[in-house]
């Protein structure tokens, strides 16, 4: 599976994408702790806490954020598109 990264990420992994080999089924979760492995910098700005995905990035599966899937435990396959997000405009108060 392909998985890119955007925005001030990209700047954590020094490339635009990573891929993922030799998985049939992991969850968005299994998937991002081999990130952490390569790239520690990048799980304090992916988690708000210990386990929590924090609410300024997006996670799209196939064009889908996992938020309106299975959160962190939404399956992925070998063939899936992968793309994290860091919020990156603000709004008006």
């Amino acid at each position: 599976m392909e998985i890119k990264v955007y925005a001030t990420l990209r700047a954590i992994v020094n490339e635009p994408s990573g891929h993922l080999t030799g998985v049939s089924e992991v969850t968005v979760e299994q998937m991002l702790g081999p990130l952490f492995n390569v790239y520690p910098d990048l799980r304090p700005e992916l988690y708000k806490g210990r386990d929590e995905l924090h609410p300024a990035i997006h996670i799209l599966v196939n064009g889908q954020n996992i938020r309106y899937l299975d959160g962190i435990d939404t399956i992925l396959t070998e063939n899936d598109d992968i793309r994290i997000f860091p919020q990156v405009g603000g709004g008006c108060q």
